[in-house]
């Protein structure tokens, strides 16, 4: 084994051809070489993972899951360079966030004091990050419409006073606020069930998703809402995701959202009941629904009150009336039955004394007849009496006995009609014309 590195021989330590370097002189080679092969910078593309600020300063990696393993790229910003980029960011709505893909401009370095190679970020691509949440947008879209979910919760009807709301949202930030007194100083009684969860960040996707399925679920809640202020567009881009629009589609109750900024629409506002473009023109809504269900309330009591105080007006008419005819008829009544009353009296008045005349006719009448006939009456009954009287003499036993005839009776005064009646020794009193004897049987 030939060992030449280590054949010092006579040649020099350090030479033009091949020249020694030191640690520094080397880093500052290699930054020359990279800054050649590399012109005055690069673009790369990747998605952001553990972003921290340090300073003014910020640092992240750019990683790439790969089929050989993942692809890592330090990445810093510095100050100078970072007050650059914050107006390109904010003119189109982007916050740089972990998760976030983005394709930055920079030049590569090598930091000698840790001998780390990075690259220093002096620009970014804003198109590509939003053409990268579009695409992902519109392909949770496509699969939504083609499994008819997309109006699913818009099928769902919504009720008459929407007064027990759900609401998923971070409880303490300016929207939760503003929500809030919205409702309170409606002076209509909502009943709020909050559900304290997060709205931006790492696994705030599935945060949101668990809350309106959790609230959908609840028996005393009629509808769901989903708010949370606005913000950068890529932090927005949370409700974009799958999860959350699924939990929206398949609610058994309408879920309205109010989220971020008025020029925002994200997936869960496409497949949401309805949309607002801010937390308080959600609770705006609600108000306005159970303003108009009060108001059609009150039109519908102001209705009956009308339709009632129309026929109470009807019927106290009609009952005048017939009061009216009630008593028209009966003073006619009272009128009729005075006449019949009064020709009754006069008919009473002259009805006993034409009677009392004729009878009084009639029995003077009879009484004169009488007279006439009284003697030839008299005559006739005298006759009559006198006949009568000749046949009770000849039937009176005084008469009989003085013809000879006698009565016998037996010691208790009962006439004798039969020898069986005065058996031997009975003691009898025969009655005579000139008086009575009294004897006792004998066996003859």
């Amino acid at each position: 084994m030939s060992q030449p590195a280590f054949d010092f021989g006579d040649e020099p330590v350090d030479d033009a051809a091949n020249p020694t370097y030191s640690v520094g002189e080397l880093a500052d080679a290699i930054n020359d070489q990279l800054r050649r092969g590399f012109f005055d910078g690069v673009w790369v593309r990747g998605e952001i993972d553990g972003l921290r600020n340090s300073g003014p300063h910020t640092y992240f990696a750019l990683v790439e899951d790969t089929e050989r393993g993942r692809a890592v790229m330090n990445v810093s910003l510095f100050a100078p360079m970072k007050r650059n980029l914050t107006p390109v960011l904010k003119k189109n709505r982007l916050e740089l966030t972990n998760g976030m893909k983005v394709r930055i401009y920079g030049h590569l370095d090598y930091y000698a004091p840790n001998g780390r190679l990075g690259l220093k970020m002096a620009g970014i691509d804003p198109r590509f990050t939003l053409g990268e949440l579009s695409q992902a947008r519109d392909q949770v879209v496509r699969r939504l419409v083609t499994s008819g979910l997309y109006d699913a919760n818009r099928s769902r009807p919504w009720p008459a006073a929407p007064l027990r709301v759900g609401v998923v949202t971070s409880v303490g930030t300016a929207a939760w606020h503003d929500f809030h007194h919205e409702i309170e100083t409606s002076g209509f009684g909502f009943e709020l069930r909050v559900c304290d969860t997060r709205v931006q960040g790492e696994g705030a996707d599935r945060s949101v998703a668990a809350a309106v399925t959790t609230l959908a679920r609840r028996s005393d809640v009629d509808c769901v809402v989903v708010i949370r202020g606005g913000g950068a567009r890529n932090e927005l881009a949370t409700f974009d995701a799958e999860s959350i629009a699924m939990a929206i589609a398949t609610s058994t109750v309408p879920v309205i959202t109010g989220l971020g900024h008025e020029i925002d629409r994200s997936v869960a506002d496409e497949v949401a009941h309805a949309s607002y473009k801010t937390p308080t023109a959600c609770a705006r809504a609600l108000i306005d629904a159970v303003a108009d269900f009060s108001s059609q309330i009150e039109q519908a009591w102001a209705a009956i009150t009308a339709v009632a105080e129309r026929r109470v007006t009807e019927a106290s008419g009609s009952l005048v009336d017939r009061a009216h005819r009630v008593a028209r008829r009966t003073h006619a009544a009272v009128e009729r039955a005075d006449e019949r009353l009064s020709t009754r009296e006069e008919r009473l008045a002259t009805t006993p004394s034409r009677l009392l005349t004729n009878h009084e006719q009639r029995l003077t009448a009879l009484a004169e007849r009488l007279v006439r006939r009284s003697p030839q009456l008299l005559d006739a009954e005298t006759r009559s009496l006198d006949a009568a009287a000749s046949r009770l003499a000849l039937l009176d036993p005084v008469n009989l006995l003085r013809r000879g005839w006698t009565i016998t009776r037996d010691a208790d005064g009962a006439v004798v009609r039969s020898v069986e009646q005065a058996p031997t020794g009975s003691v009898i009193t025969t009655e005579l014309a000139d008086g009575t004897l009294t004897s006792r049987t004998e066996e003859p």
